[in-house]
């Protein structure tokens, strides 16, 4: 289970607005895509909130605004001692604790997304009737976020090779559709064609060091960590004030292969070529270039160098029900 209450957290000169005994829900959910869906899950969410006599308002979003809708809940949330509620996939749902965060008000989820790894570890119900059930009995807890040049990812972060995966699997789902095992032969194809190897001036948790890498992977989720079967040592410290960071060197096909296995089967920190380990922040250059290919929770987008990776420095306050109704991670 993600760790509570990380050791990072600061005093705030203030303290927040705590919700009222039943606050009012301000509901984001994205009706980009799959809009047949999502009229499901609204109105399964509606059948849930109306038979409890909570109250709530579902606040617009236009096409390509999701994160003005975010902020405008999280605006509403803060001012009203409400709280601020996400349904959708992960870009929703980090669109959402960007703003939650910088409001300073609590989260509630209702995970729609693919693989829900930031719900599933809070053992959070996935099902959209079950999710609210679950929403309408919880009180908001802290809960530890990471930053990359200020913005918030809930999941990983990462650059080098995992960026170019995530970009080549999206080009292909545009061409050939959405299916699983489209992603997984493009992701495969990305793997064996990389050849390029990261030089970085970089500097972790205060020590200066150089580099040669061909992705740097930074984790704050516990649940993907044990998937992948990263040592528990590193995986014991993440959401208390730590994150893991994996780095893999440029390697021939073969031991592509190797690795990719090993994560397959969750053995992927008994391979000799991955590095593996905690720490609190990392931070990254490069002496030939102004711009780096970023990774957020799935989102691939530039960002200016430096970039830099921390622990935030506040937790987000998530709705969680009672620990005794919370699921095991999976």
């Amino acid at each position: 289970m993600l760790a509570l209450a990380p050791e990072v957290q600061e005093a705030a000169p203030a303290a927040p607005r705590a919700p009222a005994a039943d606050p009012e829900f301000f509901i984001v959910m994205n009706q980009r895509s799959g809009a047949g869906e999502k009229d499901v899950v609204r109105e399964a969410v509606e059948a849930e909130l109306r038979q409890a006599g909570r109250r709530y308002r579902f606040v617009p979003v236009q096409p390509g605004e999701i994160v003005q809708a975010c902020q405008q809940a999280a605006r509403l949330a803060k001012a009203e001692g409400g709280v601020m509620v996400a349904s959708g996939g992960d870009g929703t749902i980090n669109a959402a604790a960007q703003a939650a965060l910088a409001q300073d008000c609590a989260l509630g989820l209702i995970a729609q997304g693919t693989f829900n790894l930031f719900a599933r570890e809070l053992g959070l119900p996935l099902e959209a009737a079950e999710a609210t059930r679950a929403l309408l009995r919880a009180q908001p807890e802290p809960v530890q976020v990471c930053l990359v040049n200020e913005k918030v990812f809930l999941v990983n972060a990462s650059v080098g090779l995992y960026p170019k995966l995530l970009a080549d699997r999206e080009r292909v789902k545009q061409k050939l559709g959405r299916r699983r095992w489209i992603a997984m032969a493009s992701a495969f194809k990305s793997l064996m064609e990389w050849r390029m190897q990261l030089v970085l001036d970089a500097e972790m948790d205060g020590e200066l060091t150089k580099l040669r890498t061909a992705t740097v992977f930074l984790c704050n989720n516990r649940l993907q960590l044990q998937r992948l079967g990263i040592q528990d040592y590193v995986v014991e410290q993440v959401g208390r004030g730590r994150m893991a960071c994996l780095l893999a060197p440029d390697m021939p096909w073969w031991t592509k292969l190797r690795l990719l296995a090993a994560a397959a089967f969750g053995r992927l920190g008994d391979e000799r070529e991955l590095q593996s380990f905690p720490l609190r922040s990392l931070t990254v250059s490069a002496r030939k270039a102004r711009r780096l290919k970023v990774a957020t929770d799935g989102e691939v987008q530039w960002m200016e160098m430096p970039v830099r990776f921390t622990v935030a420095p506040q937790p987000l306050r998530v709705m969680l029900p009672p620990l005794e109704e919370r699921l095991p991670p999976q």
